[in-house]
């Protein structure tokens, strides 16, 4: 639970910090990993980031928890939460994911591809790699998948178990297998407004 981290105590702050240090600078040891200040990376974490595919965290408050696997080139940006069985390969190609995105339990993002040609196995067919971006502020949900060349726009959503093959727009909220647009996030209810089906209670029944 990375985000227990980012609200402790004062009185557990220093220990935390100290600790998460020395995880951080063992994966710098072990891997071509940059890691930005004020980030939390789970031990359980499995990084791999041989030289030419590294694994860059560009800006604080990123976290990734425990059994998340990412295999550079990988970029994340600001306050990027990778959450629990999280598996990112970035290919040659690479993934990108912008501020503020959330990537929810067991989501596969895979940034390469394996060709189909009949005339030999699958083992032996040619691998492509388009890279994967992600915008700002995008939610993917759980056991989602996202596949090469694929492009989300900013704040947009994936629905649990979505299988995405195509660009995404700003906004959208794409659901199903393969996904499609079902909705936007722009005429959803606002934050803090009470919803239209619900009435406070009536007193004088009482």
């Amino acid at each position: 639970m990375p985000w227990l981290y980012f609200t402790l105590k004062p009185r557990h702050r220093a220990w935390a910090e100290a600790w998460q240090k020395e995880v951080q600078d063992r994966w710098r040891e072990l891997e071509t990993v940059e890691i930005a200040e004020g980030c939390f990376i789970s031990p359980e974490a499995n990084l791999f980031a041989e030289p030419g595919r590294p694994i860059r965290i560009i800006g604080p408050g990123v976290s990734i928890a425990a059994h998340s696997f990412v295999h550079g080139p990988v970029v994340l940006e600001a306050s990027v939460s990778l959450n629990a069985r999280v598996s990112l390969d970035g290919g040659a190609g690479g993934i990108h994911i912008g501020e503020g995105s959330r990537i929810a339990t067991g989501a596969t993002l895979y940034a390469f591809d394996h060709g189909l040609a009949p005339d030999r196995p699958v083992r032996e067919q040619p691998v492509t790699s388009r890279g994967i971006v992600l915008g700002k502020d995008v939610w993917v949900g759980a056991n989602a998948g996202i596949t090469d060349g694929v492009r989300l726009g900013d704040h947009s959503v994936v629905g649990m178990g979505a299988v995405v093959t195509r660009d995404v727009p700003p906004w959208a909220i794409v659901a199903g297998v393969p996904a499609r647009v079902i909705g936007d996030r722009r005429e959803r209810r606002r934050s803090g407004t009470p919803s239209a089906s619900w009435s406070p209670p009536d007193d004088s029944e009482r």
